[in-house]
């Protein structure tokens, strides 16, 4: 995951600045490389979907962080960071031990299938609220990218 992390270090400092269209990929792939690491036979597979796991989780992190700050308003954008940050750490306190418990159950592979679960969830949470309020529209086919601004 190191390898994928310091990886996605190097694309998010050579991306000129963030879009909603690198969240969306990266909050897919995440997704995609969750459940890929959720069905390997293999120590080496797992750790090659470790390596989108990093790639993935640091676009995802970096594409969020540099979104809000650059879309906030100066004056508020350290509450509005704060409130982020409040939500993804006082999260673990909740989602921990439910993770916890469907591997002490289930097996490490279902809780992994859980983060894919919840990566996905994110995703189509994300894009419905963006079309529902008109800032991105979803045209498959045309260009280069799903989603368009």
């Amino acid at each position: 995951m190191a390898v994928g992390t310091f990886a996605g270090a190097l694309l998010a400092a050579g991306r000129e600045k963030p879009s909603f269209d690198v969240l969306f990929v990266g909050t897919t792939v995440l997704g995609m490389g969750l459940a890929f690491a959720a069905v390997m036979p293999n120590a080496w597979l797992f750790g090659a979907a470790l390596v989108v796991i990093g790639v993935s989780t640091l676009t995802f992190t970096n594409s969020t962080s540099s979104l809000m700050q650059l879309s906030t308003e100066p004056t508020m954008r350290g509450r509005v960071m704060a409130l982020r940050l409040a939500m993804g750490v006082g999260a673990t306190p909740i989602g921990a031990p439910v993770v916890g418990w469907v591997a002490d159950a289930f097996g490490p592979p279902w809780a992994l299938g859980v983060g894919a679960a919840s990566g996905f969830i994110a995703a189509i949470v994300a894009l419905t609220y963006l079309m529902k309020h008109g800032r991105v529209r979803v045209r498959l086919g045309e260009g280069t990218s799903p989603l368009h601004q």
